[in-house]
């Protein structure tokens, strides 16, 4: 057997060796005959030549394809040991080209008066946990906080243009951003029974007017959040909307149709006949709703949701030229009527209550909680930045009498800073640098944490307050209002610590249950919507504010029936009290701070006049209605030949007191004109016609845009800090919108 003809076999054996290995098959053994063949005759060469040719053409075609299988295994192999290695390397190249894109535009935050950065000694400051470990939500972007005075400078054409490294990210983002899905747009049906903030997940019942459904749209606001989970940062809200080619806001939300707002039905007339003769109702030192209007008017350039307007908070937003009082009493109280500027025949009494003053290095020590949601929520320019640099003003005002804890919340609670004495402001003031907003809202937790640290740290007799700082979207745990306000009420009745709630934002806004646990955990209740507004309340009010020199402050208004035909309160429908509460010293109602001016309006129907109240069917066994009228003005005249108007009696306890006191006066009606009213009583009146304006309210009479304007121009003299003057531009933004 020739060489050529050995080595061919041989390979032979070796394909049918791996056919068998890789085909799984058991061919017949055919060594002796293919050594057989071999000896053969020279005859049998050519058919032999011919079958192994044909074999090894077959035999190659399956080494290539073993080959292949063989090295793509050993591929996959190789990849999957080197695959991590890689992608971290790739994920640190860009982390610190991310990096390099934000030290080229840096944020520019308002001058907090603040030195160079502080060095804390390790372990003093707690701040939030994983939440909080998170990038800063504004870092890597300039825009221009919502802090009434603070705005930062823009960037230069060259700044912003940026490398194309830049914007080959910004395109990143894009894409990414815009492939998310969002939820359907689609309206669903109208509830049989809206719920009492008349809100769906997707729909907002306005309770007042048509009735229409209002679609509540995805909020840019929460796309920004689903993306930025998932790149590792947060984009600031500014770049959010630059990414969407929507123009830049000036620090308000996308949307509104997550606010929620108690439903106000407004006051009717009421006929002073027998028991309906009595008004009872709590006093309201909140200021919420004007700021929020505020914001709605100036910023939102559109009008408030009519539920939205409480006007009592309208009227009470204002400082008015109230006497204060000269005995041991924590307050005076002044009346005031004259003709009613929106109807004729009318008469509008105004009642005034003007709290102590305290002088701001005599105020008592404090032990103050800032209970701060730094939930996911608070992500906005006009949230968590503007409730920091509020906080820091009044931080500023603190002293070495004064003490400071900070706790936060978001998916769960946490203790940021411990109880700090005031005058170490720069361990407060660092606290409240390192803040970041992420995760869920635990609010529940969170107050009772807060109220918890309050107690540790009790000063007896003096201020023990939370001040809750929050856009109230509660999601997690107690987040019913029902629930917060029954812990709001245990709270305050155990403790002996009260309460400030401070809102921030817009789109999921719950005023209702803000609102509804500041009045339950003896407190006020504010909307901060920019820098101005929080001097306003926590610099230039700080001892109202803090300092309660009354709580539980009741009024009740008896009017004569030989006077009076019907009367009807404008406002306070949230304070509304049985007659007989008044003297009940365990039913709740508002507090009053050092200092604190508070207003009620009576829009008062003369004796004789008619009262339009709804139709009732005539009594069967009681005389009409309009004869016991008739009987109880005749009673009232032989009794009472005075001509007493009505009689104010009010109600309060001290802040460390159980039971109340009583004080009251009786008013007549001297007949002045509008004309010759205090410009106070004008102001207050102008104030509360624009509130009704603002509701659409069926009982604003000839009140227009017009008259509230010239009546507030004459009425402004006494202006130190422009609110007047701010509430004039207000009306003429209005009356362009309403057009």
């Amino acid at each position: 057997m020739n060489d050529k003809n050995q080595h061919d076999w041989h390979d032979t054996l070796i394909d049918r060796g791996l056919a068998e290995l890789v085909g799984g098959e058991t061919p017949p053994d055919l060594t002796d005959r293919i050594l057989a063949a071999a000896d053969s005759n020279q005859a049998e060469k050519v058919t032999l030549a011919e079958g192994t040719e044909t074999m090894n053409t077959a035999n190659s075609t399956t080494k290539v394809w073993i080959t292949l299988a063989v090295a793509v295994s050993l591929g996959g192999v190789v990849v999957g040991l080197l695959l991590p290695e890689v992608k971290e390397a790739r994920e640190t190249a860009r982390r610190s080209e991310m990096q390099q894109v934000e030290q080229r535009n840096p944020i520019q935050h308002p001058n907090t008066e603040v030195g160079d950065s502080l060095h804390l000694p390790q372990g003093k400051l707690d701040v939030t946990g994983q939440a909080n470990a998170e990038p800063s939500s504004q870092e890597g972007e300039e825009f221009a906080f919502n802090l009434g005075f603070a705005r930062a400078k823009p960037q230069t054409k060259q700044e912003s243009s940026g490398s194309e490294s830049d914007k080959s990210i910004n395109q990143e983002l894009r894409i990414r951003r815009l492939g998310r899905s969002s939820r359907s747009n689609e309206s669903p049906s109208s509830p049989t029974m809206p719920s009492p903030y008349y809100l769906s997940d997707d729909v907002q019942y306005y309770a007042s007017g048509s009735g229409n459904k209002v679609p509540a749209r995805e909020s840019i606001r929460s796309a920004g959040q689903r993306f930025s989970s998932d790149a590792g940062f947060k984009p600031s809200f500014g770049r959010q909307l630059n990414e969407w080619g929507l123009p830049p806001q000036q620090g308000t939300g996308p949307d509104t149709s997550g606010d929620q707002y108690t439903r106000i039905n407004e006051n009717p007339f009421i006929k002073a006949v027998g028991g309906d003769a009595v008004s009872t109702f709590s006093i309201d030192v909140d200021t919420a709703s004007y700021a929020n209007v505020r914001q709605f008017l100036e910023q939102s350039r559109r009008l408030p949701p009519p539920d939205a307007v409480r006007i009592e908070e309208l009227v009470n937003y204002f400082d008015y030229d109230y006497a204060g009082p000269t005995e041991d009493s924590p307050f005076a109280a002044h009346m005031e009527i004259a003709a009613c500027p929106w109807n004729a025949e009318h008469r509008l009494a105004r009642i005034g209550i003007k709290g102590r003053e305290i002088d701001r290095q005599a105020r008592p020590q404090s032990n103050l909680v800032f209970l701060i949601d730094v939930s996911g929520s608070m992500n906005d320019p006009n949230k968590l930045p503007l409730l920091i640099e509020g906080m820091k003003l009044l931080t500023r005002e603190l002293g070495e009498n004064d003490k400071v804890a900070i706790v936060v919340y978001a998916s769960s609670e946490r203790l940021a800073l411990e109880s700090t004495r005031g005058d170490q402001q720069q361990t407060i003031l660092a606290a409240l640098d390192q803040l970041r907003s992420g995760g869920s809202t635990a609010g529940g937790a969170g107050i009772e944490l807060a109220y918890k640290t309050a107690q540790d740290n009790f000063i007896k007799g003096g201020v023990n307050r939370v001040i809750l700082c929050t856009d109230g979207d509660f999601n997690v745990g107690v987040t019913n209002t029902a629930d917060l306000e029954r812990m709001a009420e245990q709270k305050a009745k155990e403790s002996g610590v009260f309460l400030t709630v401070l809102g921030f934002g817009r789109g999921n806004l719950n005023d209702a249950m803000m609102e509804a646990i500041s009045g339950k955990g003896n407190g006020n209740y504010h909307y901060v919507d920019n820098l101005t507004e929080a001097r306003k309340v926590l610099v230039e009010e700080m001892v109202g504010t803090l300092v309660t020199i009354a709580k539980d402050v009741k009024i009740q208004v008896e009017f004569n029936p030989a006077q009076v035909a019907g009367y009807r309160l404008i406002g306070y429908e949230n304070r509304m009290l049985r007659t007989e509460d008044f003297n009940d010293d365990k039913k709740d109602a508002g507090e009053i701070g050092a200092g604190h001016t508070v207003t009620a309006l009576y829009e008062i129907i003369p004796a004789g006049k008619r009262v339009d109240t709804p139709a009732v069917d005539e009594l069967k066994y009681q005389p009409p209605l309009a004869d016991l009228a008739e009987t109880a003005k005749t009673q009232a005249s032989d009794s009472d030949s005075s001509g007493e108007l009505l009689t104010l009696k009010l109600r309060y306890k001290l802040p460390d007191a159980d039971t109340s006191t009583k004080i009251e006066f009786p008013i007549t009606d001297k007949g002045e004109s509008f004309a010759d009213a205090s410009d106070d009583f004008k102001f207050a009146s102008t104030v509360a016609s624009f509130g009704m304006l603002l509701r659409s309210s069926q009982y604003s009479g000839n009140a227009t845009y017009d008259t509230v304007l010239e009546t507030a121009s004459t009425a402004s003299s006494r202006d130190p800090h422009g609110y007047r003057a701010e509430f004039m531009d207000l009306v003429r933004i209005a009356k362009q919108l309403q057009r």
